[in-house]
C-alpha cells in the first residue's frame, strides 16, 4: 500500500494521484477497499464491497431495461406519453451517468459488475433469446442510446 501524505496536488511514481489524504487510481486495480460513487463508500468492508457491486450490476440491468422497455399504451394521450417518455429518458441517462461515475472508480470488480450488468440486461430485454415467437414486434419507448 502506498504511503497517504498531505499535498493539495502531485503525482508520484505509482501512478496515483494524491490530493487531501485520499488515493485516486489513474489505471485499474483490484480490491475491495475503494470509494464508489459517495465519499467514504463502501469502506474497507468486504461485505459493502460486495454491495456496490450489485448496487453497479443492477444500475446497469436497470438501464438497459429503460432502453428496450414499452410502457406506452398506443392510443395514449401523446401530450402525457411525451412527458412519460420525457421522464423516462431522464432517468436512463441518469442511471447511465452513475454507471459511469462508478466505472470511473477504476476497480476492476465495478467495471466487470457494469460489463456485466450490461450484457446481462441486453440479453433479458434486448436480444431474441426471450422474446415470444409469433408475436408482433413491441417497439421501444425511447430511442436507442448514442
Amino acid at each position: 500500500m502506498v504511503n497517504m501524505v498531505e499535498t493539495t496536488s502531485a503525482w508520484n511514481s505509482t501512478g496515483l494521484h494524491v490530493h487531501r489524504k485520499s488515493l485516486l487510481h489513474m489505471s485499474f486495480y483490484w480490491g475491495h477497499k475503494s470509494e464508489i460513487l459517495f465519499s467514504g463508500w463502501p469502506g474497507s468492508s468486504s461485505g459493502m464491497y460486495a454491495l456496490a457491486l450489485i448496487f453497479v450490476f443492477a444500475l446497469a440491468v436497470i438501464v438497459e431495461w429503460l432502453s428496450y422497455c414499452s410502457i406506452i399504451k398506443p392510443g395514449a394521450n401523446k401530450v402525457a406519453a411525451g412527458f412519460f417518455q420525457t421522464a423516462m429518458h431522464t432517468v436512463r441517462a441518469g442511471l447511465s451517468y452513475m454507471v459511469m461515475l462508478a466505472v470511473m472508480s477504476f476497480n476492476g470488480g465495478v467495471f466487470t459488475a457494469a460489463v456485466f450488468g450490461h450484457a446481462v440486461g441486453f440479453l433479458v430485454f434486448g436480444s431474441k433469446a426471450f422474446r415470444k415467437s409469433g408475436g408482433s414486434e413491441k417497439v421501444p419507448d425511447l430511442p436507442p442510446r448514442k
